[in-house]
């Protein structure tokens, strides 16, 4: 009963960012009662997946031996979802078309966004590859 107890600071805390300013939404979209259980829906799905990721990079910091730099810059194995989707912030996909060759490339890529990708694993390194 104790370890659920203990254990409930992490629903209040995902909870939280769901009611921060990340996931404002216009009180004309919550007039009927089926737009508010499927936004109630979505916001859950988006907090599972919050939270795997951010378990998945602080299990994987952990196992590494790693560290990526927190809000003041000092290393931390512990960082927020939060502060890493901040720190993707910025990044752009350029797409441009010469003589009728198509180029690609993500502008505005960072040593420590390559960290982050690769101890995420190799499907999220292929995106901005």
């Amino acid at each position: 009963m104790l370890k659920y107890y203990k254990g409930q600071d992490k629903v209040e805390k995902g909870f939280r960012f769901l009611k921060s300013d990340a996931f404002s939404i216009s009180k004309v979209y919550l007039k009927n009662k089926s737009r508010i259980e499927a936004l109630t829906m979505i916001m859950v799905l988006c907090l599972m997946i919050y939270s795997i990721a951010e378990w998945k990079l602080r299990t994987k910091l952990e196992e590494e031996n790693e560290t990526v730099p927190d809000q003041k810059g000092k290393p931390t194995k512990r960082p927020t979802m939060r502060w890493i989707f901040f720190k993707f912030q910025g990044i752009t996909g350029l797409i441009t078309q010469k003589k009728g060759k198509t180029k690609s490339e993500i502008l505005n890529m960072e040593e420590i966004h390559w960290k982050i990708l690769s101890l995420m694993g190799e499907k999220y390194e292929n995106i901005y590859l």
